[in-house]
């Protein structure tokens, strides 16, 4: 250890210059908003912006064109009308002041976000090109106030997902291609004044609108039917044309029942209510009247055809032992297990036919790597063999046609072979439940993480791929990547089991870790945190410097981790870190090496200096961001945190300085460890960092040093440990010797 801190150390002043430098790029406004506003510009395709810049900048001290303000916080983001195109990218929920976002009348494509501002009153985003349907998060809004999304390519039923929104006024769907009836938590907006569905294709009725107090209503040319509900008919501005609404009078509601109120329009003064409360109780006495003669009506009729379907049924059973209605279904059970006999030898038939295109998927044998024996005991590495899924046999239900699996290999194999599954859309879609919200796991740049569970009970993760990440059109191309990904084997890597290419679908499917992220148990401060005794954050910090390594300098080429944060480390059952994202830089790849910077989940915070000012990523930068990451480990903060004193938000710069000072360190340590940790292990962890965050990266060790050095690290923790426990123990039996 000390020859590397001799080896590195005429860098740390040259170091300390340059982070004293790089503190001076965030400017006024607040660092979680610079990133997220660097992420939304890259996002957006670079538009012509006035001030705007790719990578960091001063929005709020700069007066960037269109971005409003309140202090160091954006609040507003107002650029109607200016052609821009792109998406809005992954890192709107980044604006923890943003009040305002309006893009309307522009060419911004791909799906709405999931993760959005929380607290966004005002989401404006009418003529432009927007996919998919609402997102599910749109719940969290309680402030939202205007949502206008008219004029888009927005598909499917309007979710139920407006229980809560009590203060949203402002609703506009309209121009899309929404279809099915009208959501029941409509009815909860209690606040919404005007409501634009019209040119969609919704059907059913309109009345759960009649509780709503509407004063500009919208419903044209859609596919609506039944009766207009009286109430809605009093709205000034209200549209209903192009629709499929009775004509006839409105049926009677059930008989001796008395009739709805319906609240009266507010009376001018001096205004005489006598003829309107005389025609009431006519129209009152009338109803009854003619409720009581079609209720006897009803009855009657109901009665006679009652009697005579009755005396059909024992005439017929009479005289036919088997009735037609027995044979029938009879003949349509064998006809079904007849064709489930097919069924099967079609699926046995196209099996086999698959396997030999792709060739039968074969355990995976993960190498161990033995340091010692000793060390290999405590990061508890072992060979594991990993099986496809079984092959489910699904049958259909008796009453239900059976179809065809629809299977076809793509056009060409890749050049080396998948060491994975191939599963369908239509499985995926099963094990997770229509990728429904409730399996959500996880969101980033390459798209939406959705748990997955097989019919025996197996867990897994399915990486939805989104159309920014999907650059590679092709199928052919996918697979190339697919095969590559597939064939990384390493301990500390999360292993790939499957993939998906299938109607213009591209899916990787992992294994499942039951722990989440090394990132969500550091900084979410659960029960689970407290488990993260200082032997197991270095544990989690060797694990994930094994997997650089693999990555840099056993795998040929050497592959780069264009993703490299805690985010990144998933944990198993037994707290082991496994690094997920490898082998992912095809599919971040595209158009310039800066373009990608703001594309990388978490970049900010995690990105070496040199990735930052050119958008270079090499084997070293990586090392800088596992530095970040030995630093979260050990301070137990994250990277960038808005919510701390200016001089503290960034990790790096903040902690740096103080690492080779014993009683600053000390004061560094992670609250939640409650100063259970050796003091020379806490002060060798720090100097691996000091050597990792060096601002030059020829400065920086290779990633084998830091293996080298953080096994070293656990073998005297590991031997300190023993000695304090034969200790404990030779005292034990003195004491029972004395007794």
């Amino acid at each position: 250890m000390d020859r590397l801190l001799l080896k590195y150390s005429s860098s740390i002043l040259a170091g300390l210059l340059l982070v004293l430098n790089l503190s001076l790029t965030h400017g006024f406004t607040d660092t979680q908003d610079v990133f997220a506003i660097n992420v939304l510009y890259t996002s957006l395709q670079l538009p012509p912006l006035a001030g705007w810049v790719q990578s960091a900048g001063d929005p709020c001290g700069e007066n960037w064109q269109g971005v409003q303000c309140v202090g160091p916080n954006i609040t507003g983001i107002v650029l109607p009308g200016l052609n821009i195109g792109g998406q809005l990218g992954y890192a709107l929920e980044n604006f923890t002041a943003l009040i305002t976002l309006d893009l309307t009348g522009n060419h911004i494509g791909d799906v709405i976000p999931f993760q959005l501002p929380p607290h966004l009153q005002r989401l404006l985003l009418s003529g432009n090109q927007l996919t998919g349907s609402l997102p599910d998060s749109l719940p969290t809004l309680t402030l939202l106030s205007d949502l206008l999304v008219g004029n888009n390519q927005l598909t499917g039923a309007i979710p139920d997902i407006f229980e809560g929104l009590t203060g949203l006024i402002n609703l506009d769907f309209s121009s899309n291609n929404f279809s099915g009836p009208l959501p029941a938590s409509l009815s909860d907006l209690t606040s919404l004044s005007s409501l634009h569905l019209q040119n969609n294709v919704l059907s059913g009725t309109i009345d759960n609108l009649a509780v709503l107090h509407l004063t500009d209503l919208n419903i044209e040319n859609n596919r609506f039917t039944g009766w207009i509900p009286p109430k809605l008919l009093t709205i000034t501005n209200f549209k209903y044309g192009g629709n499929q609404f009775e004509t006839s009078p409105a049926p009677p509601p059930p008989p001796f029942t008395s009739p709805p109120d319906s609240p009266s329009p507010p009376r001018s003064p001096g205004h005489n209510s006598s003829s309107g409360k005389s025609f009431h109780n006519e129209r009152k006495s009338k109803y009854l009247t003619s409720g009581k003669i079609a209720g006897i009506a009803v009855a009657g009729i109901l009665t006679v055809i009652a009697a005579v379907l009755v005396i059909m049924f024992f005439v017929t059973r009479k005289h036919d032992g088997k009735s037609g209605m027995e044979k029938k279904y009879k003949g349509r059970e064998d006809k079904y297990k007849n064709e489930e006999k097919i069924f099967y030898k079609d699926v046995e038939k196209e099996m086999k036919t698959k396997s030999s295109w792709a060739g039968p998927p074969t355990p995976v044998t993960r190498p161990v790597q033995n340091e010692n024996q000793e060390e290999e005991a405590n990061t508890g590495m072992a060979e594991v063999n990993i099986k496809p899924p079984p092959i489910e046999k699904y049958k259909a239900p008796v009453n239900m046609p059976l179809e065809k699996p629809a299977w076809k290999p793509p056009v060409k194999a890749p050049k080396a072979p998948i060491a994975a599954t191939a599963y369908t859309v239509a499985a995926l879609q099963q094990y997770t439940n229509s990728f429904g919200h409730e399996n959500l796991i996880g969101e980033g740049s390459l798209g939406r993480v959705y748990r997955a569970e097989l019919p025996d009970g197996k867990l897994l993760a399915v990486k939805k791929l989104g159309t920014s990440a999907s650059m590679l059109q092709k199928d052919d191309d996918f697979l190339e990547v697919v095969s590559n990904i597939s064939n990384l084997c390493h301990i500390n890597i999360v292993e790939l089991v499957g993939y998906c290419v299938e109607h213009s679908q591209h899916l990787l499917v992992y294994e499942y870790m039951s722990n989440g992220t090394l990132h969500d148990i550091l900084h979410s401060g659960d029960e689970l945190s407290k488990k993260f005794s200082w032997n197991v954050r270095v544990r989690i910090a060797l694990g994930a410097a094994r997997a650089l390594e693999y990555l840099h300098e056993i795998c040929q080429p050497s592959i780069v981790h264009r993703n490299f944060n805690s985010a990144n480390i998933l944990l198993d059952d037994e707290l082991s870190p496994h690094l997920s994202d490898c082998g992912m830089e095809a599919f971040t790849s595209f158009g310039s090496e800066s373009q990608v910077a703001a594309h990388v989940l978490g970049s900010v915070g995690y990105s070496a200096p040199e990735f930052v000012m050119s958008g270079i990523y090499t084997v070293k930068s990586n090392v800088y961001s596992f530095g970040v990451v030995m630093l979260e480990l050990l301070t137990g903060r994250k990277p960038l945190d808005s919510s701390r004193p200016r001089s503290e938000q960034s990790l790096v710069r903040w902690a740096t300085p103080q690492l080779h000072d014993i009683d600053a360190l000390a004061k560094m340590v992670d609250p939640t460890l409650n100063g259970m940790y050796p003091a020379k292990s806490l002060s060798r962890f720090a100097d691996v960092i000091s050597l990792c965050v060096q601002p030059e990266p020829e400065f920086r060790p290779p990633i084998s040093e830091v293996v080298q050095a953080l096994v070293r690290l656990m073998q005297k923790a590991t031997l300190s440990k023993r000695r304090s426990e034969k200790g404990s123990e030779s005292s034990q039996k003195g004491l029972e010797l004395h007794d």
